[in-house]
């Protein structure tokens, strides 16, 4: 018997990372997934994102562990493309019960194309996702459980100058104010809302020599202190995994409008 047998979870940029290790994580736990990731580059970002193959892994890795997974390509800034993705699975597999927000960009040191796409993405997106959501788990009147990814930057100032990285910062902490009033709108539901805010984790979205410089330039530049307060570099997919299947099942059933830090101490350091 696991945490969440019975139980259909929602899971956005599941093609890889985090997403993926939530989409394992959640299956081994008796969850059916609905996996949605654009598989597509968008411009402004300077790494390679997520490709249909890298889909097709997810769908293998949680199909053995004996789960359903009805994988869907989409757009999470196309509310009306995620909604069609949504419904897919939902026909499938009959219900849906868990909602993970985790499709994420980081378009550091793009100009204002990295503003503009990273506030479409991390923000607008988180938006859609939750709204696309919301109907089917109330129509359910069975409650429910949103988790939506946002970072240590979502709750410090941390980065640089360039717009990319000023949008991310500013979506991240916009999260959290999507989360509180998400949960105060969907408590008389019983539909619990939080979010998680990860350190550094060993994903390609960090992974990557883009990344790596732009950490580099900040380091150059500023005194900012961008460690963790526990001996660990970076954390792995696994760990924020692990969180949000805490988050999501009923051992944390009168949990919501929480930010959980999941960062070896890094905010605490501040």
């Amino acid at each position: 018997m696991g945490s969440l047998d019975g139980k259909v979870a929602f899971i956005t940029g599941a093609a890889r990372g985090q997403g993926r290790a939530e989409a394992v994580k959640l299956a081994s736990e008796g969850a059916d997934i609905i996996a949605v990731d654009i598989c597509d580059q968008i411009t402004s970002v300077p790494y390679p994102l997520a490709t249909a193959d890298d889909l097709a892994l997810t769908v293998k890795l949680v199909e053995d562990t004996g789960a359903r997974i009805v994988a869907r390509e989409a757009d999470v800034r196309d509310q009306t493309g995620l909604a069609s993705a949504l419904q897919s699975g939902v026909d499938a597999l009959g219900r849906l019960d868990i909602v993970v927000a985790n499709a994420g960009i980081a378009p550091m040191q793009s100009g204002a194309d990295g503003w503009r796409d990273v506030i479409d993405v991390n923000l607008t997106g988180v938006h859609h996702t939750v709204e696309v959501a919301i109907p089917t788990l109330v129509q359910q009147a069975d409650g429910g459980s949103i988790v939506l990814t946002s970072s240590v930057a979502g709750l410090i100032g941390v980065g640089s100058d360039d717009p990319g990285a000023i949008g991310y910062v500013a979506a991240k902490h916009g999260i959290v104010g999507l989360m509180r009033l998400y949960a105060n709108l969907l408590a008389q539901h019983s539909i619990r809302v939080n979010s998680i805010h990860p350190a550094g984790v060993d994903t390609p979205m960090i992974n990557n020599e883009a990344t790596r410089q732009w950490l580099g330039s900040i380091a150059e530049k500023t005194p900012q202190d961008m460690g963790n307060a526990l001996p660990v570099q970076v954390l792995q997919a696994e760990d924020i995994a692990n969180a949000v299947a805490w988050l999501v099942s009923d051992a944390a059933r009168y949990v919501t409008g929480v930010a959980l830090p999941v960062d070896a101490g890094s905010v605490n350091k501040r």
